[in-house]
Protein backbone atom coordinates (compact mmCIF):
# COMPACT_ATOMS: atom_id res chain seq x y z
CA UNK A 1 0.00 0.00 0.00
CA UNK A 2 1.41 3.43 -0.75
CA UNK A 3 1.94 5.44 2.18
CA UNK A 4 0.08 9.20 2.10
CA UNK A 5 1.98 11.85 1.00
CA UNK A 6 2.55 14.96 3.54
CA UNK A 7 -0.04 17.29 3.92
CA UNK A 8 2.65 20.08 5.05
CA UNK A 9 3.06 22.76 2.39
CA UNK A 10 6.39 22.87 1.28
CA UNK A 11 7.72 26.00 -0.86
CA UNK A 12 11.32 25.22 -2.81
CA UNK A 13 13.13 28.46 -3.05
CA UNK A 14 16.62 29.16 -5.04
CA UNK A 15 18.79 31.82 -5.03
CA UNK A 16 19.62 31.80 -8.19
CA UNK A 17 16.26 32.76 -9.26
CA UNK A 18 14.91 35.82 -10.09
CA UNK A 19 11.50 33.93 -10.37
CA UNK A 20 12.37 32.51 -7.00
CA UNK A 21 13.18 35.94 -5.24
CA UNK A 22 10.16 37.05 -7.09
CA UNK A 23 8.23 34.38 -5.44
CA UNK A 24 9.49 34.84 -1.89
CA UNK A 25 8.54 38.56 -1.94
CA UNK A 26 5.06 37.62 -3.14
CA UNK A 27 4.84 35.20 -0.20
CA UNK A 28 6.29 38.04 2.37
CA UNK A 29 4.51 40.79 1.26
CA UNK A 30 1.32 39.10 0.19
CA UNK A 31 0.61 36.16 2.16
CA UNK A 32 2.34 35.89 5.50
CA UNK A 33 0.04 34.23 7.05
CA UNK A 34 1.10 31.35 4.17
CA UNK A 35 4.99 31.90 4.46
CA UNK A 36 4.22 30.99 8.21
CA UNK A 37 3.16 27.40 7.58
CA UNK A 38 5.08 26.41 5.03
CA UNK A 39 8.27 24.45 4.95
CA UNK A 40 11.04 25.98 3.70
CA UNK A 41 13.64 23.74 1.43
CA UNK A 42 16.53 25.40 -0.92
CA UNK A 43 16.82 24.29 -4.15
CA UNK A 44 19.49 24.42 -6.24
CA UNK A 45 21.83 22.87 -9.14
CA UNK A 46 24.04 20.31 -7.49
CA UNK A 47 28.10 20.26 -8.46
CA UNK A 48 29.30 17.14 -10.00
CA UNK A 49 30.03 15.50 -6.30
CA UNK A 50 26.18 16.35 -5.41
CA UNK A 51 25.00 14.72 -8.58
CA UNK A 52 27.19 11.66 -7.85
CA UNK A 53 25.71 11.38 -4.33
CA UNK A 54 22.63 11.18 -5.92
CA UNK A 55 23.52 8.82 -8.16
CA UNK A 56 24.35 6.29 -5.43
CA UNK A 57 20.36 6.84 -4.09
CA UNK A 58 19.42 6.36 -7.35
CA UNK A 59 18.24 9.72 -8.36
CA UNK A 60 18.98 12.38 -10.45
CA UNK A 61 18.68 16.33 -10.53
CA UNK A 62 15.47 17.11 -12.55
CA UNK A 63 16.35 20.01 -14.29
CA UNK A 64 17.30 21.01 -17.77
CA UNK A 65 19.68 23.94 -18.54
CA UNK A 66 17.67 26.97 -20.50
CA UNK A 67 18.33 27.56 -24.10
CA UNK A 68 19.60 31.29 -25.18
CA UNK A 69 16.19 32.27 -26.05
CA UNK A 70 14.96 31.25 -22.98
CA UNK A 71 17.37 33.36 -21.23
CA UNK A 72 16.65 36.48 -23.36
CA UNK A 73 12.57 35.69 -22.33
CA UNK A 74 13.63 35.69 -18.76
CA UNK A 75 15.47 38.86 -19.04
CA UNK A 76 12.71 40.38 -20.49
CA UNK A 77 9.71 39.08 -18.35
CA UNK A 78 11.51 38.89 -14.71
CA UNK A 79 12.09 43.33 -15.78
CA UNK A 80 7.85 43.38 -16.62
CA UNK A 81 7.69 41.71 -13.13
CA UNK A 82 9.57 43.94 -11.48
CA UNK A 83 8.58 46.83 -12.36
CA UNK A 84 4.62 45.43 -11.68
CA UNK A 85 5.74 45.12 -8.32
CA UNK A 86 8.27 48.56 -7.77
CA UNK A 87 11.14 46.04 -7.09
CA UNK A 88 14.59 47.26 -8.00
CA UNK A 89 16.45 45.05 -9.17
CA UNK A 90 20.07 45.11 -10.42
CA UNK A 91 21.01 41.76 -12.13
CA UNK A 92 24.25 40.24 -10.97
CA UNK A 93 27.32 38.86 -12.91
CA UNK A 94 28.03 35.05 -12.05
CA UNK A 95 31.26 33.99 -12.87
CA UNK A 96 31.92 30.25 -12.19
CA UNK A 97 29.40 30.14 -9.66
CA UNK A 98 28.71 27.23 -6.93
CA UNK A 99 25.62 27.16 -5.81
CA UNK A 100 26.53 25.25 -2.68
CA UNK A 101 28.16 28.28 -1.24
CA UNK A 102 25.01 29.97 -0.04
CA UNK A 103 22.66 27.32 -0.37
CA UNK A 104 24.27 24.82 2.46
CA UNK A 105 25.12 28.01 4.58
CA UNK A 106 21.01 28.16 4.81
CA UNK A 107 20.79 25.14 7.06
CA UNK A 108 23.49 26.67 9.63
CA UNK A 109 21.91 30.19 9.80
CA UNK A 110 19.07 27.73 10.56
CA UNK A 111 20.83 26.13 13.15
CA UNK A 112 22.20 29.75 14.37
CA UNK A 113 17.86 30.99 14.53
CA UNK A 114 18.50 33.16 11.74
CA UNK A 115 16.96 31.10 8.31
CA UNK A 116 14.24 33.79 7.80
CA UNK A 117 17.00 36.91 8.04
CA UNK A 118 20.08 34.71 6.27
CA UNK A 119 17.13 34.22 2.96
CA UNK A 120 15.76 37.83 3.00
CA UNK A 121 19.69 39.09 3.20
CA UNK A 122 20.84 36.63 0.67
CA UNK A 123 17.91 37.66 -1.71
CA UNK A 124 18.42 41.08 -1.22
CA UNK A 125 22.94 40.77 -2.08
CA UNK A 126 22.28 38.83 -4.86
CA UNK A 127 18.82 40.72 -6.79
CA UNK A 128 18.92 44.01 -5.42
CA UNK A 129 22.64 44.68 -4.71
CA UNK A 130 24.57 42.97 -7.48
CA UNK A 131 26.74 40.89 -4.84
CA UNK A 132 28.42 37.58 -6.09
CA UNK A 133 26.65 35.01 -3.16
CA UNK A 134 28.87 32.66 -4.30
CA UNK A 135 31.65 34.12 -2.85
CA UNK A 136 32.47 32.76 0.19
CA UNK A 137 33.64 36.57 1.72
CA UNK A 138 30.36 37.78 0.84
CA UNK A 139 28.62 34.78 2.56
CA UNK A 140 31.06 36.01 5.79
CA UNK A 141 30.52 39.42 5.14
CA UNK A 142 26.47 38.61 5.05
CA UNK A 143 26.48 36.52 7.97
CA UNK A 144 28.46 38.95 10.54
CA UNK A 145 25.91 41.39 9.33
CA UNK A 146 23.12 39.27 10.95
CA UNK A 147 24.83 39.58 14.28
CA UNK A 148 26.20 36.21 13.94
CA UNK A 149 29.71 35.33 16.26
CA UNK A 150 32.74 35.17 14.04
CA UNK A 151 33.43 31.47 13.91
CA UNK A 152 29.62 30.47 12.68
CA UNK A 153 30.21 33.11 9.86
CA UNK A 154 33.70 31.45 9.20
CA UNK A 155 31.81 27.78 8.86
CA UNK A 156 28.79 29.75 6.74
CA UNK A 157 31.56 30.85 4.32
CA UNK A 158 32.74 27.29 4.24
CA UNK A 159 29.83 25.23 3.70
CA UNK A 160 30.31 24.19 0.48
CA UNK A 161 33.64 22.37 1.61
CA UNK A 162 31.99 20.94 4.75
CA UNK A 163 31.76 17.25 3.90
CA UNK A 164 29.05 16.00 6.54
CA UNK A 165 26.78 18.96 6.04
CA UNK A 166 27.03 17.48 2.53
CA UNK A 167 26.62 14.48 2.95
CA UNK A 168 24.08 15.13 5.34
CA UNK A 169 21.43 18.06 4.99
CA UNK A 170 22.91 18.53 1.85
CA UNK A 171 22.38 15.39 0.06
CA UNK A 172 18.90 15.09 2.15
CA UNK A 173 17.82 18.19 0.47
CA UNK A 174 19.08 17.41 -3.01
CA UNK A 175 16.71 13.68 -2.48
CA UNK A 176 13.92 15.60 -1.39
CA UNK A 177 13.25 18.33 -4.37
CA UNK A 178 14.41 14.77 -6.56
CA UNK A 179 11.20 12.53 -5.08
CA UNK A 180 8.66 15.65 -5.31
CA UNK A 181 9.73 16.14 -8.88
CA UNK A 182 10.66 19.86 -8.55
CA UNK A 183 12.05 20.57 -11.63
CA UNK A 184 12.27 24.18 -11.67
CA UNK A 185 11.70 27.01 -9.67
CA UNK A 186 9.59 28.54 -7.31
CA UNK A 187 7.87 25.30 -6.60
CA UNK A 188 5.28 24.10 -4.35
CA UNK A 189 3.91 21.47 -2.99
CA UNK A 190 0.39 20.64 -0.76
CA UNK A 191 0.31 16.49 -0.21
CA UNK A 192 0.14 15.55 -4.38
CA UNK A 193 -0.75 18.67 -5.83
CA UNK A 194 2.76 20.67 -7.06
CA UNK A 195 2.72 24.38 -8.28
CA UNK A 196 5.48 25.99 -10.45
CA UNK A 197 6.19 29.21 -10.69
CA UNK A 198 5.29 32.65 -9.95
CA UNK A 199 1.88 32.82 -11.39
CA UNK A 200 0.62 29.41 -9.83
CA UNK A 201 1.59 31.00 -6.26
CA UNK A 202 -2.25 32.12 -5.47
CA UNK A 203 -3.31 29.05 -6.27
CA UNK A 204 -1.44 27.31 -3.83
CA UNK A 205 -1.95 30.27 -1.25
CA UNK A 206 -5.82 29.34 -1.94
CA UNK A 207 -5.17 25.33 -1.19
CA UNK A 208 -3.71 25.86 1.97
CA UNK A 209 -5.56 28.19 3.48
CA UNK A 210 -8.19 26.28 2.35
CA UNK A 211 -6.76 23.00 3.91
CA UNK A 212 -6.40 25.65 7.56
CA UNK A 213 -9.69 26.72 7.46
CA UNK A 214 -12.20 25.05 9.77
CA UNK A 215 -15.07 23.70 8.25
CA UNK A 216 -18.21 25.66 7.25
CA UNK A 217 -21.76 25.41 9.19
CA UNK A 218 -24.54 25.40 6.81
CA UNK A 219 -26.35 28.63 7.40
CA UNK A 220 -23.72 30.33 9.41
CA UNK A 221 -22.02 33.77 7.91
CA UNK A 222 -19.28 33.19 6.05
CA UNK A 223 -15.75 33.87 7.83
CA UNK A 224 -13.48 36.31 7.05
CA UNK A 225 -10.92 36.34 4.11
CA UNK A 226 -7.55 34.78 6.24
CA UNK A 227 -6.14 37.71 3.80
CA UNK A 228 -7.96 40.04 6.02
CA UNK A 229 -8.33 38.45 9.19
CA UNK A 230 -6.08 38.75 12.24
CA UNK A 231 -4.35 35.27 11.58
CA UNK A 232 -1.33 33.92 12.49
CA UNK A 233 -0.35 30.61 12.08
CA UNK A 234 2.34 28.47 13.70
CA UNK A 235 5.31 27.18 11.73
CA UNK A 236 6.02 23.92 10.11
CA UNK A 237 8.55 21.80 10.93
CA UNK A 238 12.20 23.04 11.70
CA UNK A 239 12.15 25.08 8.79
CA UNK A 240 9.61 27.41 9.10
CA UNK A 241 9.66 30.75 8.47
CA UNK A 242 8.56 32.37 11.76
CA UNK A 243 11.20 34.52 13.73
CA UNK A 244 14.58 35.84 12.86
CA UNK A 245 17.71 36.55 14.64
CA UNK A 246 16.44 38.16 17.91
Amino acid sequence: MTARRSRVPRFYFNFRSPYSWIAYRDLMDRYPDVAQVVEWHPWWEPDAEGERRMAEHGRSFPYTAMSRDKHLYILQDVRRLTADRDLPITWPVDRDPVWEVPHLAYFLALDAGCGPAYIERIYRARWQEGRDICDREVIADLATGLGLPDAVAERMAGAAGDPELRAGRGLRALLDLSRDGAFGVPFFTLGYDKYWGVDRLPAFVGAVRSRDAPPRVPGAPTPESPADADFVAAPSGDQGHAGGCG
